[in-house]
């Protein structure tokens, strides 16, 4: 990989769930404020944007949208491309599908049954492995829907996994 991944205009990269729950707790007292990775709910409701369609942008992959193995663009497949090299969601979002596939806090399950209803952390069973969104560069475009949801052991580290963080107010 270049250099510069994870740094600069790039997405945070190489970055496991343990170390990102990590740093959303050192930046709350760092700053005073209530920082932390988001639930799986309130992940897909910022990607969502209020559509309800597959991607933020229509049912269509379309081209030059997001960046993933099959999304036209000169960074997929191989690479990250800078945040913000595609247009935002309604809610001024960028990169929520491909890039780089998100943290949540939430435990992986296979179903949503049991799933909390208020749009909380589901945090209950082993919690060997947790939930990833958004899908990455190397992603096809089904697994870079709005609802496309993956999981990995919380220890897992690579390039195609990042995190974005949650502001409490």
């Amino acid at each position: 990989p270049e250099d510069n991944w994870g740094r600069g205009k790039r997405p945070a990269i190489n970055v496991n769930w343990n170390d990102a729950v990590a740093y959303t707790k050192w930046l709350s007292v760092k700053t005073g404020f209530v920082y932390r990775l988001p639930t799986e709910a309130e992940w897909e409701y910022a990607a969502r944007a209020g559509t309800f369609t597959e991607y933020y942008w229509g049912n269509l992959l379309g081209s030059n949208h997001a960046n993933c193995f099959d999304c036209g663009t000169q960074w997929e497949g191989n690479k990250t491309a800078p945040v913000g090299s595609f247009k935002a969601n309604r809610f001024g979002l960028h990169d929520m599908l491909g890039n780089v596939m998100e943290w949540t806090l939430d435990c992986y399950h296979p179903s949503y049954k049991g799933a909390p209803s208020d749009g909380g952390a589901w945090i209950t069973g082993s919690c060997k492995t947790r939930v990833l969104r958004g899908g990455s560069y190397k992603n096809t475009e089904d697994q870079v829907r709005s609802f496309s949801r993956d999981f990995a052991a919380p220890t897992t580290i690579n390039n195609q996994i990042g995190f974005r963080i949650v502001r409490e107010f």
